[in-house]
């Protein structure tokens, strides 16, 4: 079971492949196509330690991120040499650094009133970390509480998922389409096969790999 627990004993045990040492070669392909303004707020979701987060700060943007582990929080200042202030909130401990909020706490623990002024929203790592009854309610919750007219990148992944358990799962166009379409508009961006360089998935049997990604936004 997924639970909270699960992730946490990933990050103790530091079964994190998923943490990438660059910032993500689509995210900066493609983030120039989302549109959104300079100074503007991006929210990033299950952000863990995330590089992209010091990358969006780069491009001028505000930055939002929210992350259930103590580990990766307290990582993510400590290796980039950021001393956050901290401050107490109802969605969980915020920890502020210059243009970067990252938020120890529970991402379905967001309202509304959070999100509201976020511009835009950065998904890499949240969509493909759950299993379909969460995808669907992480869809239904946190993508509706994103202001209307919101820009967004997602990244996804594309494998024969009877081929390997999850995380990350596959989350293909259809998926995409189908839990964001009603509310979102969407636009492949780029489909890149990426099997050659994933030792892991070959070894687990895994016959076909790709990353997608995908422009987004909101409908007013």
């Amino acid at each position: 079971m997924m639970d909270a627990e699960f992730w946490h004993r990933r990050w103790q045990d530091n079964q994190i492949g998923f943490h990438q040492h660059e910032a993500t070669p689509m995210l900066q392909t493609h983030w120039a196509t989302i549109g959104a303004p300079t100074g503007s707020r991006v929210f990033v979701p299950l952000a863990g330690k995330s590089l992209d987060m010091l990358w969006l700060a780069a491009q001028g943007h505000r930055v939002l991120g929210i992350e259930l582990s103590p580990l990766a929080v307290a990582q993510f200042f400590a290796e980039n040499a950021l001393q956050p202030e901290i401050v107490e909130t109802a969605c969980g401990l915020l920890h502020r650094a210059g243009p970067i909020e990252l938020i120890l706490g529970d991402v379905f623990s967001l309202d509304a009133e959070a999100l509201a002024d976020c511009a835009a929203v950065y998904d890499r790592a949240a969509l493909i970390a759950l299993p379909p009854e969460l995808r669907e309610r992480y869809v239904a919750e946190l993508y509706a509480r994103l202001p209307r007219g919101c820009r967004g990148l997602l990244i996804s992944m594309e494998y024969p998922q009877q081929e390997k358990e999850g995380p990350p799962f596959a989350v293909h166009e259809r998926e995409v389409r189908e839990r964001l379409g009603s509310d979102w508009a969407v636009e492949l961006l780029e489909r890149e096969a990426i099997l050659d360089s994933q030792p892991n998935f070959i070894a687990q049997g895994v016959t076909a790999l790709a990353n997608c990604a995908y422009r987004l936004e909101k409908f007013e």
